[in-house]
């Protein structure tokens, strides 16, 4: 938890920089997050591309051509 609020502290992975902020500190539309950890967040760009990998699996036995 955060000692200013009852909220717990987010990371974000910033797309821009390739950095992780502890809380928003940018502009939405370069962020990745919320995650509950620093690491999490590190690792933004790694669970992304594996979400797509799997979404793609699915969409190929769904019948779809992937693109």
């Amino acid at each position: 938890m955060s000692p200013e609020s009852d909220q717990p502290v987010q990371y974000f992975f910033n797309t821009r920089t390739k950095q992780v902020e502890k809380g928003r500190q940018s502009p939405w539309e370069h962020l990745m997050g919320p995650y509950a950890t620093r690491e999490e967040a590190a690792g933004a760009l790694d669970i992304a591309k594996h979400r797509n990998e799997s979404w793609d699996e699915d969409d190929d036995r769904w019948g779809g051509s992937g693109s």
